[in-house]
Parts: structure tokens; C-alpha cells; sequence
């Protein structure tokens, strides 16, 4: 497994490869449906993200309440493809990476190739696993939105696979 250290600049997405397997350290945020939605309607409106996105990577979760002494609770992945309908505007505003379970749309893979992103796939089903990679999280933005709020993570060899490369290429079969 290649050990990527973020963010996740355009030089170490461009060598990433489809199938390649990886593990992620260092700050990435999380951020499900309602917070795209946020997202997205604040690059609409041209106003301030409450983060920024540039090289940065969304993890498709909503982390569970932490147990005593836990940054989170179980973290993991969620249906990447709700987000879709997003995803190409936040590409667009400079977002790497993004990590999920399951199929893109078409317009997504084409924008993953036009902005030079990558998405990573984690196995759905192992929340409690990707919990234990989690060393640090916050709540960034969206508190009121309980566990889809936006949280910023510390994460240390978090293991995720390429599906679709900053070339468009895909591990995913229709």
C-alpha cells in the first residue's frame, strides 16, 4: 500500500493509478448529503465556504457520537453517488479526493478528469475499523446538522483504493 500524506496536491494525484491502494494521513474533512447541500449553495450564491476546498478530500461519512476517550464513533462510509449532484461544482472549487462506497455518475467521472481529482472507495461496513484511523475530529461547520455535519479529521494510514484516477480511469463495472 503507497502512503499518501495530505493534502492531496494536483502532482500526487496525477501519479495516483485506478486499483491502486492507499493510505491516507494527515487532515480531511467529512461532509454527507446536507452538508453538499450547504456547500453547494454557498458556491452558487459566490459566497465563503466554511473551509477550504483546494487539495483538500470529503470523506463521505457521518461519524456516530465518540465513546468516552474516542475522537468519533463509527465512521463509515456512505453512498457516494447521493452527492452527485454536487460534486461537480465543489470539483470546480477545488476539491482532490473524495471517499465513498459505490458508482459515479457520468458527469461526475467527467469532472473528476477535467479538475484532476481522484475518488477513493473505503469497504462499507467497516466503520469501527476506519474509526480507529481517526486520531483527532472536530465539528468545522453545521453543528445543527448532527452527524452530517462538516467535521475535520486527523487521520493516520487511513486505507482507501482508487477507483476512478485524475485520467478517468475506473475499477468500477457497470
Amino acid at each position: 500500500m503507497r502512503k499518501i500524506y495530505l493534502p492531496l496536491t494536483e502532482e500526487i494525484r496525477e501519479s495516483l493509478r485506478a486499483g491502486e491502494e492507499v493510505l491516507l494521513s494527515g487532515k480531511m474533512y467529512t461532509a454527507r448529503d446536507a452538508a453538499h447541500k450547504r456547500l453547494y449553495e454557498a458556491i452558487k450564491k459566490h459566497k465563503k465556504l466554511p473551509l477550504d476546498l483546494t487539495d483538500n478530500v470529503i470523506y463521505y461519512c457521518g461519524p456516530t457520537p465518540a465513546k468516552p476517550g474516542a475522537p468519533v464513533g463509527s465512521c463509515g462510509p456512505t453512498t457516494a453517488k447521493r452527492m452527485d449532484g454536487f460534486t461537480p461544482a465543489l470539483l470546480a472549487s477545488g476539491l482532490a479526493g473524495m471517499i465513498g462506497k459505490g458508482r459515479r455518475s457520468e458527469e461526475v467521472k467527467k469532472a473528476i478528469k477535467r479538475y484532476k481529482a481522484v475518488y477513493l472507495v473505503a469497504v462499507g461496513g467497516a466503520g469501527a475499523y476506519f474509526a480507529s484511523k481517526i486520531k483527532k475530529a472536530n465539528i468545522l461547520a453545521y453543528k445543527e446538522l448532527g452527524p452530517e455535519a462538516i467535521y475535520e479529521l486527523w487521520v493516520e494510514n487511513f486505507p482507501a483504493i482508487v477507483a476512478i484516477d485524475s485520467r478517468g480511469q475506473s475499477i468500477i463495472k457497470e
